[in-house]
């Protein structure tokens, strides 16, 4: 594999720097604009306006993008960059710690989107948009942002052993 431009070590001790620069501009242009993903599938249900879902769009493009700027950087850290080309469009991310099958990363990511979506549509957005009205000083979205880092802890600690070894219980 090519060394990219950058070393490993060098690139260890850059990322937290450019993951922290990333989410400041990411978080000034969502709250200039009003970025929320759920909200642009929302609004082009109800209304037809494309208005957030072209922001989604681009937010799914960008990200491929600058992993790939990434990859060329320092191939070390992206080792199985693309994985979607590499190991196939159904094939669970690599370094998934649950070692399961296929079909039970499906399941599991549909379950989990679903979940996402009704979630969003009951508080009114999509997680990034509850950080967003979070630091425009909602209360409601401080709560949802609370819960949603204690609940995290309590899927990981609790939940995650039940729902792999239901999984794999039933063959997945």
């Amino acid at each position: 594999m090519a060394a990219g431009w950058i070393s490993k070590e060098l690139a260890i001790i850059l990322v937290p720097f450019i993951t922290l620069v990333s989410g400041c501009i990411i978080g000034y242009f969502a709250q200039k604009t009003g970025f929320c993903a759920i909200g642009g599938f929302r609004d082009y249900i109800m209304f037809r306006h494309t208005r957030l879902l072209n922001g989604f769009i681009a937010m799914i493009v960008s990200a491929i993008v600058a992993f790939f700027i990434f990859h060329l950087i320092t191939p070390m850290a992206f080792e199985n960059f693309p994985w979607l080309v590499t190991k196939g469009v159904l094939s669970a991310v690599p370094g998934a710690p649950a070692d399961l099958s296929q079909m039970a990363y499906i399941i599991l990511a549909v379950i989990g989107g679903i979940g996402m979506g009704v979630i969003g549509v009951y508080v009114g957005g999509c997680p990034l948009r509850q950080f967003v009205m979070t630091a425009e000083g909602s209360m409601k979205s401080l709560w949802f942002v609370i819960g949603m880092a204690v609940g995290s802890v309590i899927f990981y600690l609790i939940t995650a052993g039940f729902v792999v070894g239901l999984m794999k219980s039933v063959g997945l």
